[in-house]
């Protein structure tokens, strides 16, 4: 199951960004999460029911930065000239399939032309190639290439090669709860899961 990274809009070359990451976030904090009906059920220790919604987000705002750390190591050893903005394209695309620029700008939460600069770098380096639309000729559609294609697959592999050792650092039945937590966390986020990719794969 992946996790945090593609629900966080990474903004490139756009003013109206405000994301700043970081890589020092508690990560086992979640370890330490009641069951799962703890999280709504009763306040954090030493807190009042009053300071749960503040505690939760603060530890979700942990797990992300440890999950965008993990992620930015995991790209920097495939692909040095790759940003995280950039590499977020090729998720979309990856799991959504070939997209207009318009609506990958809207995935992304960046400009059309912020998101028409990305893709630009993206077809320089040989990840991404426009296609048209076979519906309107005039409409054309970014795609992933097949560099792309075996890029956002190795990082994939290597994120979870990362977040297993993490997690084994975890007791199992604080992994058990962690499971049903983080699922919930990706439908309230609309993520799609991993077993759909495939569909969006479209080359």
């Amino acid at each position: 199951m992946e996790i945090g990274f593609y629900a966080i809009r990474h903004r490139e070359d756009d003013p109206r960004s405000g994301y700043q990451g970081g890589n020092n976030g508690p990560m086992g904090s979640l370890g330490q999460t009641g069951n799962a009906g703890d999280v709504t059920d009763r306040p954090a220790p030493g807190g009042s029911a009053d300071d749960q919604p503040h505690a939760v987000v603060e530890a979700v705002l942990g797990a992300s930065r440890v999950l965008v750390a993990v992620a930015a190591r995991s790209l920097a050893g495939v692909g040095d000239d790759v940003t995280l903005p950039q590499y977020r394209a090729l998720v979309v695309l990856a799991s959504r399939g070939p997209q207009r620029v318009a609506d990958l700008a809207d995935a992304l939460g960046v400009t059309p032309p912020t998101a028409t600069r990305m893709c630009d770098r993206l077809v320089r380096k040989g990840l991404v190639r426009r296609r048209t639309s076979r519906d309107d000729r005039r409409e054309v559609h970014m795609a992933l290439t097949s560099t792309g294609r075996l890029l956002v697959g190795e990082v994939t592999r290597r994120r979870r090669e990362e977040i297993e050792g993490i997690l084994a650092r975890i007791a199992p039945a604080d992994q058990v709860r962690m499971v049903e937590l983080f699922r919930k966390l990706n439908d309230a986020a609309g993520e799609m899961a991993d077993e759909y990719w495939a569909a969006g794969w479209d080359l």
